[in-house]
């Protein structure tokens, strides 16, 4: 492929969750050529391990116009526009739809992570004509390691599999690597599927956002169902009536 052809590429969306799949309608919209690709074995992978969690925000503001445009025509209907949908509902009554359409399968590549991403033909260095030159990027699938060519990629992996770290200058806290086993990050269905995991047990919870204040609330009540759980909440301000 020479780099004047770049314009006859697809372009690479990374990730199949709601951002992913909204770029991916409206190209599909536009016809324009692209590869959806997806870490995971299904739609919305990273979202179903949040899957217990309710949404900040109801149906009519999460579905995408353009996604709708392709949705209609098939029959779907968007749920109660003013309920906060469960994030499992999020995934099976919007992205697997939206997923499934001709238009947007065709072009889904599932169990395939990007491991990287560069310009063809430039090495770390070399700085004149890269923005001419098109994206290379290194997939892992399940066949192996293999290329692929784009003229522009989008990335919609979102922040699951890098949360933040612990420490206070926004790097690990000492010793956070090591106790890593016994960390869990985001939400935790400490009521549901990893309720084992919490009950009886003595749990610190770090962080005075919306995923801390969520999980100790479940704890809470986890602790109402079986007493030995013991909730420490751990802030690094000073005011947890910010929180």
């Amino acid at each position: 492929m020479q780099i004047n052809n770049k314009d006859t590429l697809p372009v690479a969306i990374i990730g199949a969750g709601p951002v992913g799949l909204a770029v991916a309608a409206h190209l599909a919209q536009r016809n324009q050529r692209f590869v959806l690709l997806e870490a995971g074995p299904s739609i919305g992978a990273s979202i179903m391990k949040w899957g217990h969690v309710k949404l900040f925000s109801p149906w009519r503001y999460v579905v995408d116009k353009a996604a709708l445009g392709l949705l209609a025509p098939t029959g779907w209907r968007m749920p109660d526009p003013e309920a906060d949908p469960l994030g499992a509902e999020l995934v099976r009554d919007y992205l697997q739809p939206l997923a499934a359409l001709p238009a947007i399968n065709k072009n889904l590549r599932l169990n395939t992570r990007v491991i990287s991403v560069a310009r063809k033909g430039f090495d770390k260095l070399k700085t004149n004509g890269r923005e001419r030159a098109p994206f290379v990027l290194t997939l892992q699938t399940e066949l192996g390691q293999t290329q692929m060519l784009a003229k522009a990629v989008i990335d919609a992996s979102g922040t699951w599999f890098a949360p933040n770290p612990s420490g206070v200058n926004g790097l690990d806290a000492i010793g956070e690597a090591a106790a890593s086993a016994r960390i869990a990050y985001a939400m935790p269905d400490v009521l549901g599927v990893d309720r084992a995991r919490y009950a009886g047990k003595t749990i610190a919870v770090l962080g005075a956002g919306h995923s801390a204040i969520g999980t100790l609330i479940d704890l809470a009540r986890l602790k109402e169902q079986v007493t030995t759980t013991r909730v420490i909440w751990l802030m690094r301000g000073d005011k947890p009536e910010k929180a």
